[in-house]
């Protein structure tokens, strides 16, 4: 079989999460994030937007209403990961999480982005990040990409709001 790459301008366009309570997903998602409601599917589903698209999440009750989370341990989406155009845009949500008490599970610099992880009121993990421009990516002596993962200084994130 020929060797077949995917076209560069490939992107994933949604997640459809399985939640327990749409209600309370609605609560994060929209209210503490900021998605918008597209559509409403009854009282079982939601599909949610930035910026007008039809959806780059769905939220639904379908098979999982009152269900417990899944496992840490078992297989599963690891995370979904929600990329803000600029650092500034990511230092909003920051603050946006700290003024309402949400708690974080880790912050790291990666090199070619910053990003918060916590976890959605199911459990499902979710990253929030920007990506450096990618000049500035760090790269080994071969040009390979460098990848690593350090702590975030939130305290110097937090600087964006007023530059």
């Amino acid at each position: 079989m020929e060797t077949y790459k995917i076209p560069a301008q490939t992107r994933i366009g949604h997640v459809h999460l399985k939640v327990a309570d749409l209600n309370r997903s609605l609560e994060f998602y929209r209210d503490l994030l900021g998605f918008e409601v597209t559509m409403l599917y009854g009282s079982q589903a939601a599909f949610i937007s930035a910026g007008g698209y039809h959806h780059h999440i769905g939220l639904n009750t379908w098979h999982s209403k009152g269900a417990a989370p899944a496992s840490k341990e078992g297989v599963g989406l690891y995370h979904t990961a929600i990329l803000y155009p600029t650092r500034k845009d990511l230092a909003f949500i920051y603050n946006r999480l700290r003024q309402a008490s949400y708690p974080l599970t880790g912050a790291s610099d990666h090199g070619v982005s910053e990003a918060l992880y916590l976890d959605d009121p199911d459990g499902n993990g979710v990253e929030l990040y920007w990506d450096r421009p990618q000049e500035l990516w760090p790269t080994k002596a071969d040009g390979s990409l460098e990848m690593f993962t350090h702590p975030l200084n939130l305290d110097d994130l937090l600087k964006e709001i007023n530059a």
